[in-house]
């Protein structure tokens, strides 16, 4: 029978079923991978004659292993808790301990929301920060004064990173370009800092209502040096330029692109050295490994990619396809993992050794935009679509969420996080599209890291 409904309705009645759909085929995967990490459980503990039935355990109704003989605690599990396993995992991966997190600056400035945020490999250490209003801002980390701005592209800035021993930043853009510019910035004096209110990151800090954005009515990128002509421009892509990064050594980058492309170049030159391709759908980030030639490309296709340029006569690619959505970004560690994060709410962690399946894998309640990861206490810092950052360990233990409230934290989607080991006064940043960048210190205690 033909509908009578106006096909503008079918239309959108259509897509919403089908987001049903996915959603329920994303639950159907995920129980099937809960069923397999419990049976993996059950081997484990039954080689310690403590066998578990995961069918009878719920989310956070398993507790920390107590000092009881592990034929008692077995017991207790299987008679006390009846529950569906559909959430189990999380359970067996919390924590009560606590880590201290200090806001400590606020990087007020940009006039759009902020999609990217980096630190400064060289001296001086700056911040930087892309945006939606075609610009790139750096920082004093410090005063959260502006000390450059680059406008020289025409689209959104979606990227920016620092050249490894240069003063040059490299940035990608809506303009289907990416920019090399160089910089020169003198700090300012430090100013004492206003607020060190401390507070315990936990899972339970009141959530608060959203008040408006912070009020950038006056510039205060006025008044800082204007950088409006790049030193090099890479230019191939057909589409958006969503990422881009420097290769070790800086004289290649890798750029990354909606038009299903990522693009190798020389820095020196801005030549094309090799087009990679085989991504069905548009890249969303890429990632270059800190002492090895090799890059990670991820995609709306589900993917991710490696690709080994180690060799300079012949370039290798694998693909993972360890999510159910889009594959926001993955990230290099200084050792042999790749963390890749997802819109399907989940982080795995793998080892480029043995990468058929994730060494471990992370479910939370929201879509995780662009991680990073602490390099010295192998913390990933994981921002989301819901306003929220989380900080978990490398075996997917969650060690704090930072403080959200009407006073502090993000207002909007937190787009991006970027670790800074060696500051002494913030060692950890976010920015998000309430057009503001954050600066927090954070004091992971030693006992939360310990295995």
């Amino acid at each position: 029978m033909d509908s009578k409904l106006p096909s503008s309705v079918r239309s959108t009645l259509l897509e919403l079923f089908g987001q049903i759909e996915r959603e329920f085929e994303n639950l159907y995967i995920e129980n099937l991978e809960l069923r397999r990490e419990i049976e993996t459980l059950n081997e484990r503990l039954a080689a310690e004659g403590q066998a578990i039935d995961g069918a009878e355990l719920s989310k956070g109704q398993l507790k920390t292993k107590a000092s009881h003989s592990t034929s008692q605690l077995s017991q207790k599990l299987k008679t006390t808790y009846k529950a569906s396993t559909s959430k189990i995992v999380s359970s067996f991966k919390t924590t009560t301990s606590r880590a201290v997190c200090q806001l400590v600056k606020e990087y007020i400035g940009h006039r759009d929301g902020i999609w990217d945020v980096s630190v400064a490999r060289t001296q001086p250490v700056v911040l930087g920060t892309a945006s939606a209003d075609h610009t790139a801002l750096l920082w004093s980390i410090e005063t959260g004064r502006c000390l450059v701005k680059y406008s020289g592209h025409v689209g959104s800035v979606n990227s920016i990173k620092f050249h490894p021993s240069e003063q040059l930043a490299l940035t990608a853009s809506g303009d289907q370009t990416a920019h090399i510019w160089r910089y020169a910035v003198q700090l300012p004096t430090p100013q004492p800092v206003a607020d060190t209110t401390q507070q315990i990151c936990g899972e339970d800090e009141v959530e608060c209502s959203d008040k408006d954005e912070p009020d950038v009515d006056a510039d205060v990128s006025s008044d800082c040096p204007t950088i409006r002509v790049p030193l090099t421009s890479l230019k191939s892509h057909q589409g958006v330029v969503i990422a881009a990064d420097w290769l070790v050594g800086g004289k290649q980058a890798v750029t990354a692109s909606w038009d299903r492309t990522a693009n190798l170049f020389d820095v020196e030159t801005a030549e094309l050295v090799h087009s990679l391709t085989g991504h069905d759908q548009e890249l969303t980030h890429c990632c270059t490994h800190p002492t090895q030639r090799l890059v990670v490309t991820s995609s709306r296709d589900t993917t991710f990619r490696l690709w080994d340029f180690r060799d300079p006569s012949i370039h290798s690619v694998n693909v993972f396809q360890g999510h159910t959505d889009t594959v926001t970004s993955a990230v290099f560690t200084v050792g042999d993992n790749v963390v890749s994060g997802s819109d399907d709410r989940t982080v795995k962690v793998w080892d480029l050794r043995n990468m058929r399946s994730p060494i471990a894998t992370i479910r939370t309640d929201s879509a995780i935009n662009r991680i990073n990861v602490c390099v010295g206490q192998k913390i990933i810092a994981l921002p989301h679509d819901n306003r929220q950052v989380r900080l978990f360990d490398m075996s997917g233990v969650r060690l704090a969420r930072l403080p959200r409230s009407s006073r502090q934290g993000h207002r909007r989607m937190v787009c991006c996080s970027a670790w800074s080991e060696d500051h002494p006064m913030c060692n950890l940043f976010t920015c998000g599209f309430d057009r503001q960048a954050i600066g927090w210190n954070i004091n992971i205690p030693a006992l939360l890291q310990e295995k």
